[in-house]
């Protein structure tokens, strides 16, 4: 199996993350393992690597692309929302650097065989991790209505998220929704056709983007993972994350900021009673985004932004 992943701003990733070697640095979402490999170059001949991947086929891939630094490196296979749990197994109390890159992997659209994409006719699943319990298709056909429009306009920021839902709901009374060609038709029918030749995205995209999001709960671990990040964090230690819609980053900025003014208490009281510290410094102001040259060779990362903090 060739697992096709480009990784985005790699040099960007190694220079915020102050990667060095005797320390120890996370990468929560391995995908191609191509900001790995990067890290690695850097901290060797004796910091360590912890990889993480929800993801099998990652995984896989990780122990051949990464094998010439397997002393280097702890693997496994699990969600970043568990980082915690990983820590302990491997006794270790606090970390260097962490990295998040939130974006699907060229391996999950064109090869996984899962239903990523609306351009290729697959089941319709869309779990990262083939091990969990819903699929896209289960969404499809146990939700409401009123759930589905909710999915589509909540994750998919979807306009036409009511006349989708509805045309899905029609649809399943009649036959079973199973691929994601299926789908994607249903969303191209059930939009506008005008408004389908003005948009400049394929009419689909936000809709399986949702659905996407609701089979693995992305938002809410993202959420839940950063309200505790800075507390397995080592001082001076980076956070870097990337995003790649609007939607995750909103969630990272906020908690950053938060993390960022600790005391949460109302600007009148005259004394803090939240006894809430900062703990870390935003290093980037203003969000960062590719180089130019960089969106020329690899268009994919034109969406990405990365935000990053330091731990007091």
């Amino acid at each position: 199996m060739t697992y096709k992943h480009i990784p985005v701003m790699v040099d960007e990733v190694v220079d915020f993350l102050d990667c060095r070697p005797r320390k120890i640095y996370v990468d929560c979402t391995l995908g191609g393992s191509g900001h790995a490999a990067a890290i690695l170059e850097k901290i060797m001949p004796d910091g360590v690597l912890i990889g993480i991947d929800q993801d099998k086929d990652a995984i896989e891939n990780a122990e051949r692309v990464l094998e010439p630094y397997q002393a280097n490196v702890r693997l496994f296979h699990d969600n970043f929302i568990n980082l915690p749990d990983i820590l302990s197994r491997l006794k270790i109390a606090v970390v260097d650097g962490i990295l998040l890159d939130l974006g699907v992997s060229l391996h999950h659209l064109e090869s996984s065989g899962r239903g990523f994409s609306f351009r290729k006719d697959e089941p319709l699943d869309m779990r990262m991790n083939i091990g969990s319990d819903t699929t896209a298709e289960d969404i499809i056909h146990a939700a409401s209505e009123e759930d589905l429009v909710k999915i589509f306009q909540e994750y998919g920021e979807e306009r036409w998220a009511r006349r989708i839902a509805r045309s899905i709901s029609k649809e399943r009374e009649q036959r079973k929704i199973a691929s994601s060609k299926q789908l994607a038709q249903i969303i191209c029918d059930a939009i506008p056709r005008r408004e389908a030749v003005r948009q400049r995205i394929h009419p689909a995209t936000r809709v399986f983007m949702a659905l996407r999001i609701a089979v693995n709960k992305e938002l809410e671990r993202l959420d839940s993972f950063l309200k505790r990040i800075a507390d397995y964090m080592a001082p001076k230690a980076r956070l870097c994350v990337i995003s790649f819609h609007s939607l995750e980053d909103r969630i990272v900025k906020h908690r950053l900021k938060e993390l960022e003014r600790g005391c949460t208490c109302p600007p009148d009281l005259p004394k803090c009673i939240c006894n809430k510290k900062s703990s870390v410094r935003v290093l980037t102001p203003k969000v960062l985004r590719p180089a130019q040259e960089e969106i020329v060779v690899n268009p994919m990362a034109r969406s990405a932004r990365m935000r990053v903090a330091e731990k007091r």
